[in-house]
Protein backbone atom coordinates (compact mmCIF):
# COMPACT_ATOMS: atom_id res chain seq x y z
CA UNK A 1 0.00 0.00 0.00
CA UNK A 2 0.91 3.97 0.06
CA UNK A 3 3.47 5.83 1.68
CA UNK A 4 1.33 8.22 3.95
CA UNK A 5 2.58 11.55 4.34
CA UNK A 6 0.94 14.24 7.07
CA UNK A 7 1.06 17.51 6.77
CA UNK A 8 -1.08 19.07 9.45
CA UNK A 9 -1.79 22.37 11.37
CA UNK A 10 -2.07 22.25 15.09
CA UNK A 11 -5.73 22.14 17.42
CA UNK A 12 -6.65 19.84 14.39
CA UNK A 13 -6.56 16.28 15.57
CA UNK A 14 -4.32 15.60 13.46
CA UNK A 15 -2.24 13.30 15.84
CA UNK A 16 -5.16 11.14 16.54
CA UNK A 17 -6.43 10.53 13.66
CA UNK A 18 -2.91 9.56 12.40
CA UNK A 19 -2.60 7.13 15.23
CA UNK A 20 -5.93 5.44 14.32
CA UNK A 21 -4.97 5.37 10.79
CA UNK A 22 -1.87 3.45 11.35
CA UNK A 23 -3.82 1.27 13.69
CA UNK A 24 -6.36 0.00 11.07
CA UNK A 25 -3.49 -0.36 8.05
CA UNK A 26 -1.03 -1.68 10.77
CA UNK A 27 1.38 0.83 9.63
CA UNK A 28 4.38 1.99 11.21
CA UNK A 29 3.43 5.82 12.79
CA UNK A 30 6.86 7.58 12.12
CA UNK A 31 6.20 10.99 14.69
CA UNK A 32 8.18 12.53 17.68
CA UNK A 33 9.11 10.06 19.43
CA UNK A 34 9.71 7.32 16.80
CA UNK A 35 12.22 9.52 15.44
CA UNK A 36 13.92 10.07 19.14
CA UNK A 37 13.92 6.31 19.46
CA UNK A 38 16.03 6.02 16.18
CA UNK A 39 18.09 9.47 16.41
CA UNK A 40 20.78 7.70 18.77
CA UNK A 41 21.70 5.65 16.16
CA UNK A 42 21.95 8.13 13.49
CA UNK A 43 24.65 10.10 16.25
CA UNK A 44 21.49 12.71 16.98
CA UNK A 45 21.05 13.57 20.78
CA UNK A 46 17.88 14.54 22.34
CA UNK A 47 19.04 18.12 22.65
CA UNK A 48 19.97 18.71 19.16
CA UNK A 49 17.04 16.97 17.79
CA UNK A 50 14.86 19.58 19.84
CA UNK A 51 17.06 22.57 18.54
CA UNK A 52 16.48 21.29 14.91
CA UNK A 53 13.19 19.34 14.28
CA UNK A 54 11.22 21.29 11.93
CA UNK A 55 13.11 24.91 12.27
CA UNK A 56 14.19 26.82 9.53
CA UNK A 57 17.63 26.33 8.57
CA UNK A 58 20.31 29.06 7.37
CA UNK A 59 23.38 27.99 6.15
CA UNK A 60 26.20 30.45 6.66
CA UNK A 61 28.19 29.70 9.24
CA UNK A 62 30.29 26.53 10.22
CA UNK A 63 27.33 25.94 13.00
CA UNK A 64 24.36 26.61 10.64
CA UNK A 65 25.66 24.27 8.06
CA UNK A 66 25.83 21.79 11.19
CA UNK A 67 22.44 22.58 11.57
CA UNK A 68 21.62 21.74 8.06
CA UNK A 69 22.95 18.46 8.31
CA UNK A 70 21.34 17.11 11.75
CA UNK A 71 18.26 18.46 9.33
CA UNK A 72 19.65 15.71 6.76
CA UNK A 73 19.99 13.28 9.23
CA UNK A 74 16.37 13.22 10.74
CA UNK A 75 15.47 13.04 7.02
CA UNK A 76 17.64 9.88 6.62
CA UNK A 77 15.57 8.47 9.58
CA UNK A 78 12.45 9.43 7.68
CA UNK A 79 13.25 7.86 4.15
CA UNK A 80 14.80 4.69 6.17
CA UNK A 81 11.12 4.14 7.30
CA UNK A 82 9.69 4.96 3.87
CA UNK A 83 12.09 2.41 2.51
CA UNK A 84 10.33 -0.71 4.56
CA UNK A 85 7.41 0.34 3.59
CA UNK A 86 3.84 0.69 5.37
CA UNK A 87 4.55 3.78 7.32
CA UNK A 88 3.11 6.97 7.99
CA UNK A 89 5.09 9.77 8.02
CA UNK A 90 4.13 12.54 10.29
CA UNK A 91 5.59 15.87 9.66
CA UNK A 92 8.48 17.47 8.82
CA UNK A 93 7.75 17.96 5.10
CA UNK A 94 7.54 14.46 4.20
CA UNK A 95 5.16 15.22 1.18
CA UNK A 96 8.30 17.30 -0.27
CA UNK A 97 11.13 14.90 0.60
CA UNK A 98 9.42 12.20 -1.07
CA UNK A 99 8.83 14.82 -4.09
CA UNK A 100 8.34 12.81 -7.68
CA UNK A 101 7.30 9.32 -6.33
CA UNK A 102 3.92 7.64 -7.14
CA UNK A 103 3.13 5.50 -4.82
CA UNK A 104 2.49 8.36 -1.80
CA UNK A 105 -0.44 9.42 -0.42
CA UNK A 106 0.48 13.21 0.86
CA UNK A 107 -2.12 14.23 2.99
CA UNK A 108 -2.95 17.74 4.76
CA UNK A 109 -5.34 18.20 7.69
CA UNK A 110 -6.46 21.56 8.43
CA UNK A 111 -9.47 23.54 10.36
CA UNK A 112 -10.99 26.69 11.32
CA UNK A 113 -8.62 28.73 13.38
CA UNK A 114 -10.80 29.65 16.31
CA UNK A 115 -12.21 25.90 16.30
CA UNK A 116 -8.45 24.67 16.82
CA UNK A 117 -7.83 27.45 19.34
CA UNK A 118 -11.07 25.24 21.27
CA UNK A 119 -9.45 22.08 20.39
CA UNK A 120 -6.11 22.85 21.73
CA UNK A 121 -7.20 24.50 24.78
CA UNK A 122 -9.54 21.86 25.68
CA UNK A 123 -6.51 18.79 25.32
CA UNK A 124 -3.88 21.12 26.95
CA UNK A 125 -5.88 22.74 29.51
CA UNK A 126 -4.55 25.94 28.73
CA UNK A 127 -5.99 29.25 28.35
CA UNK A 128 -7.34 30.22 24.85
CA UNK A 129 -5.57 33.39 24.60
CA UNK A 130 -2.34 30.99 24.77
CA UNK A 131 -3.58 28.59 22.83
CA UNK A 132 -3.98 31.27 20.28
CA UNK A 133 -0.49 32.30 20.57
CA UNK A 134 0.83 28.89 20.42
CA UNK A 135 -1.27 27.86 17.53
CA UNK A 136 -0.22 31.06 15.61
CA UNK A 137 3.65 30.45 16.79
CA UNK A 138 3.47 26.73 15.36
CA UNK A 139 1.86 27.89 12.17
CA UNK A 140 4.50 30.11 10.95
CA UNK A 141 7.47 28.06 12.21
CA UNK A 142 6.20 25.21 10.13
CA UNK A 143 5.21 27.06 7.15
CA UNK A 144 8.75 28.56 7.63
CA UNK A 145 10.09 25.39 7.87
CA UNK A 146 8.64 24.01 4.62
CA UNK A 147 9.47 27.28 2.55
CA UNK A 148 13.06 27.62 3.53
CA UNK A 149 13.80 24.05 3.18
CA UNK A 150 11.85 23.03 0.43
CA UNK A 151 11.35 26.69 -1.05
CA UNK A 152 7.07 25.63 -1.48
CA UNK A 153 4.17 27.22 0.12
CA UNK A 154 2.77 25.24 3.06
CA UNK A 155 -0.60 26.07 2.24
CA UNK A 156 0.02 25.68 -1.61
CA UNK A 157 -2.71 22.36 -2.18
CA UNK A 158 -1.07 21.40 -4.94
CA UNK A 159 1.22 20.34 -2.73
CA UNK A 160 -0.96 17.52 -1.28
CA UNK A 161 -3.22 14.75 -2.98
CA UNK A 162 -5.80 15.17 -0.14
CA UNK A 163 -6.47 18.07 2.01
CA UNK A 164 -9.01 17.31 4.77
CA UNK A 165 -10.89 19.93 6.99
CA UNK A 166 -10.95 18.18 10.68
CA UNK A 167 -14.18 20.82 11.52
CA UNK A 168 -15.82 19.50 8.79
CA UNK A 169 -16.47 16.05 9.68
CA UNK A 170 -15.83 13.46 12.64
CA UNK A 171 -12.57 11.55 13.23
CA UNK A 172 -14.16 8.42 12.46
CA UNK A 173 -14.75 9.68 8.74
CA UNK A 174 -11.38 11.08 8.28
CA UNK A 175 -9.56 8.09 9.56
CA UNK A 176 -12.39 6.15 6.79
CA UNK A 177 -11.53 8.24 4.00
CA UNK A 178 -7.69 8.30 4.28
CA UNK A 179 -7.97 3.72 4.72
CA UNK A 180 -9.95 3.78 1.64
CA UNK A 181 -7.47 6.30 -0.60
CA UNK A 182 -4.34 4.36 0.59
CA UNK A 183 -5.68 1.19 -0.47
CA UNK A 184 -6.04 2.49 -4.14
CA UNK A 185 -4.83 0.23 -6.36
CA UNK A 186 -2.79 2.57 -8.74
CA UNK A 187 -0.48 3.60 -5.54
CA UNK A 188 -0.02 -0.64 -4.95
CA UNK A 189 0.71 -0.57 -9.14
CA UNK A 190 3.73 2.18 -8.77
CA UNK A 191 5.65 0.61 -5.76
CA UNK A 192 8.49 -1.43 -7.59
CA UNK A 193 9.47 2.56 -9.40
CA UNK A 194 9.17 4.33 -6.53
CA UNK A 195 11.60 1.71 -4.59
CA UNK A 196 13.82 2.64 -7.11
CA UNK A 197 13.46 6.80 -7.09
CA UNK A 198 13.62 6.68 -3.05
CA UNK A 199 17.02 4.94 -3.37
CA UNK A 200 18.06 7.57 -5.46
CA UNK A 201 17.03 9.88 -2.93
CA UNK A 202 18.71 8.76 -0.38
CA UNK A 203 21.87 7.91 -1.80
CA UNK A 204 21.14 11.76 -2.60
CA UNK A 205 21.05 12.82 0.92
CA UNK A 206 23.49 10.93 2.21
CA UNK A 207 26.00 12.82 -0.25
CA UNK A 208 24.21 16.01 0.80
CA UNK A 209 25.36 14.89 4.39
CA UNK A 210 28.57 14.27 4.13
CA UNK A 211 29.14 17.65 2.54
CA UNK A 212 27.60 20.05 5.06
CA UNK A 213 29.30 18.31 7.68
CA UNK A 214 32.63 18.44 6.26
CA UNK A 215 34.89 21.11 7.35
CA UNK A 216 36.55 22.11 4.05
CA UNK A 217 33.57 23.13 2.04
CA UNK A 218 32.75 26.86 3.22
CA UNK A 219 29.70 27.22 1.58
CA UNK A 220 27.08 24.71 -0.08
CA UNK A 221 25.71 25.87 -3.40
CA UNK A 222 25.39 22.47 -5.31
CA UNK A 223 22.86 20.48 -6.63
CA UNK A 224 22.94 17.04 -6.21
CA UNK A 225 21.24 14.13 -8.31
CA UNK A 226 21.61 10.27 -7.68
CA UNK A 227 21.01 7.82 -10.38
CA UNK A 228 21.88 4.19 -9.66
CA UNK A 229 24.99 5.04 -7.84
CA UNK A 230 25.87 7.68 -10.29
CA UNK A 231 26.27 11.49 -8.40
CA UNK A 232 25.86 14.12 -10.38
CA UNK A 233 27.33 17.57 -9.14
CA UNK A 234 26.58 21.13 -10.30
CA UNK A 235 26.48 24.54 -9.20
CA UNK A 236 29.95 26.24 -7.90
CA UNK A 237 32.70 25.95 -5.67
CA UNK A 238 34.46 29.29 -4.86
CA UNK A 239 38.13 27.47 -5.59
CA UNK A 240 40.03 24.41 -7.59
CA UNK A 241 40.71 22.93 -3.94
CA UNK A 242 37.19 23.27 -2.72
CA UNK A 243 36.19 21.22 -5.70
CA UNK A 244 38.83 18.77 -5.21
CA UNK A 245 37.31 18.61 -1.24
CA UNK A 246 33.82 17.94 -2.45
CA UNK A 247 34.79 15.64 -5.32
CA UNK A 248 36.93 13.32 -2.41
CA UNK A 249 34.01 13.78 0.16
CA UNK A 250 31.70 12.56 -2.19
CA UNK A 251 33.93 9.12 -3.21
CA UNK A 252 33.45 7.66 0.61
CA UNK A 253 30.47 7.96 0.67
CA UNK A 254 28.81 4.39 0.65
CA UNK A 255 26.84 3.43 -2.39
CA UNK A 256 28.46 5.94 -4.62
CA UNK A 257 29.97 4.44 -7.78
CA UNK A 258 30.78 7.16 -10.34
CA UNK A 259 30.64 10.90 -9.87
CA UNK A 260 29.94 13.13 -12.60
CA UNK A 261 31.40 16.96 -11.53
CA UNK A 262 30.08 19.87 -14.30
CA UNK A 263 31.15 22.39 -10.54
CA UNK A 264 31.82 25.57 -11.61
CA UNK A 265 34.54 27.30 -10.07
CA UNK A 266 33.51 30.92 -9.01
CA UNK A 267 36.28 33.21 -7.49
CA UNK A 268 34.50 36.16 -5.10
CA UNK A 269 36.21 38.34 -2.29
CA UNK A 270 34.55 38.00 1.13
CA UNK A 271 33.72 41.41 2.15
CA UNK A 272 33.24 42.14 5.92
CA UNK A 273 29.34 43.17 6.79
Amino acid sequence: MAIITISREMGTGAYQIAQEVAKKLKYTLVDGPKILEMAPQYGISREVLERVDEKPPVYRTAEDRQQAAYLNMIELILLDFARSGNVILYGRGGQDLLVGMANVLRLRIIGPFEERVERFAEREWIDPELARELIRKSDHQRGGFIRFYFDRDWQDALGYDLTINSGMMGDGTIVDLIVAAAKDPRLKEREDESLKQLDNIILAKKVETELLRSGDIESLHLKIAAKKGVISLTGHVHSEEERRKAVSVVETVSGVKKIVDTMQVVSYKRYKE
